[in-house]
């Protein structure tokens, strides 16, 4: 199966809204590997990796956020895949 892996940054109103709850149960229910975690800059960081399209899917997803965020950029940085697949998970 083809993997991809991408390191991704949300900015915005994403910070106490329940982001990264959203993100994981968006990855898990696409199947991704992966963690989720605040930054000390009031962002998201993601490293997710799986399938392409779901992690297409994935991405779009968080440029809507959940309904109390207010997302203003969502950048995607490509990283070579592991394959090594596992779980998604928050990160502290």
């Amino acid at each position: 199966m083809e993997s991809r892996r991408c390191h991704i940054l949300a900015s915005g109103r994403v910070q106490g809204v329940g982001y990264r709850f959203f993100a994981r149960d968006s990855a898990q229910a696409l199947g991704l590997s992966g963690w989720v975690r605040n930054t000390h800059g009031g962002g998201v960081e993601v490293e997710v990796e799986g399938e392409p399209g779901a992690i297409d899917k994935f991405i779009e997803g968080l440029r809507q956020g959940p309904p109390l965020s207010r997302v203003l950029d969502v950048e995607t940085q490509e990283m070579a895949a592991t394959g090594a697949g596992g779980e998604f998970f928050i990160r502290r």
